[in-house]
């Protein structure tokens, strides 16, 4: 991270930029953070998101090694100087935070502030977060220098005006990001949702065949013995598989594993699902892959059931494949059935039906791009390339 100091609408343009780029919560503090230490020119940053406990729920910061953070301890308390600014909603310039009647310390490996500037992140009349940076490196152009000895150079207006535009935006950034991952749970809970229905459908199927084939035997059981033993061997195969069902559903239907397992994965996993699942053929194979930016793996996925969701519920097809291999510093998935097929002359009109906006739009957000190879009687290829980061 430089310190040289940066002003005027360039270095806040940056800034704001740097903020817009991240949809995950963490990235965005993180972003936050850094872009304000070197906007400001401070040695220390730090932003504190609060939870209803007298507690933070996260706190990222920017100037302390990980070695330093980890000999610190754990997160701190709504107390002090935080506590005001998240009770009060106002903001704090000091020119020496130690000195102030409401600093309570910190702990031994915390590192020495002086100088210190704090705002409230404001969404609405809700504080959603406390943003502060301490020890000004070097004097803003037209001040003095800085005085010699303990303490920095201390904040002024403009940098306190300044920071106020940095967290009104950092307000947005992080809304933006929390609905993001909210829009994500909602999917994930569709999918499971999805999955349940297909689980159930293909446990029902075997309790029906179960049912059948034991009457079957109870029918023959007087008459020809031989054979209601050959049918009651059936009914222990079918009820084994049906208890295989079921224990596939109380697993895969726990939360999306993408964030714990990664990408390839979690699609194996639905891969096996889904066999299961469907007289289908389902299958897997990747290839050299590297992990991704999670908004790009979030896409290949979605895109990915979508389109086994078509070849599996629309096509007729015996046989699917995903699959998923590096191409630079990116990803090719494809998805290949051997079912129907359409005209894609008709793309429009089945693009409603198969989806296809859809993962058009998922490719598109996340920089990739999205081509359909299909015809009549010969089945489909859907395959997306991203970039990675």
């Amino acid at each position: 991270m430089s310190h040289g100091p940066r002003s005027g609408l360039a270095a806040v343009s940056s800034a704001l930029l740097a903020m817009s780029r991240h949809l995950e919560v963490r990235d965005v503090l993180k972003t936050i953070v850094a872009s304000a230490r070197e906007l400001l020119d401070a040695q220390y940053a730090a932003l504190g998101v609060p939870d209803d406990h007298g507690g933070f729920a996260q706190f990222v910061v920017d100037g302390v090694s990980d070695a330093q953070w980890k000999a610190i301890g754990p997160l701190p308390r709504q107390h002090g100087i935080l506590a005001a600014m998240l009770h009060n909603a106002r903001p704090e310039r000091l020119a020496d935070v130690r000195k102030d009647p409401r600093f309570e310390g910190w702990p031994a490996a915390h590192p020495d502030l002086a100088d210190f500037l704090g705002l409230p992140i404001r969404d609405g009349d809700e504080v959603i977060g406390a943003l502060f940076l301490a020890n000004k490196l070097r004097p803003a152009a037209g001040h003095p220098p800085c005085p010699e000895g303990e303490g920095g150079c201390g904040f002024t207006e403009e940098d306190e005006e300044l920071l106020a535009i940095l967290a009104q935006h950092a307000a947005i950034a992080l809304t933006n990001a929390r609905l993001y991952e909210r829009s994500r749970e909602l999917t994930i809970a569709e999918e499971r949702s999805r999955l349940a229905h297909e689980l159930h459908d293909a446990v029902s199927q075997k309790l029906f065949s179960l049912r059948l084939t034991a009457q079957a035997a109870a029918a023959l059981v007087d008459r020809d013995p031989a054979r209601a033993k050959g049918e009651l061997h059936q009914v222990a195969a079918l009820a084994a598989e049906a208890a295989d069902e079921l224990r596939a559903a109380v697993v895969e239907l726990r939360p999306a594993a993408l964030d714990e397992d990664g990408l390839i994965a979690t699609l194996r996993t639905q891969a096996q699902v889904l066999d299961r699942a469907h007289t289908a053929r389902v299958t897997f194979t990747s290839n050299g892959f590297r992990a991704l930016p999670a908004a790009q793996e979030e896409a290949l996925l979605r895109v990915a059931q979508e389109a086994l969701h078509n070849a599996l519920r629309h096509s007729g097809a015996e046989h699917v494949d995903v699959s998923v291999e590096r191409r630079g510093c990116g990803a090719v998935l494809r998805v290949t059935d051997d079912g129907s097929g359409f005209d894609p002359q008709t793309v429009r009109r089945a693009g409603r039906h198969l989806g296809l906006v859809s993962m058009r739009d998922r490719s598109s957000g996340v920089g990739g791009a999205l081509t359909v190879q299909s015809a009549p009687g010969k089945g489909t290829t859907i395959e997306m390339e991203v970039p990675g980061g």
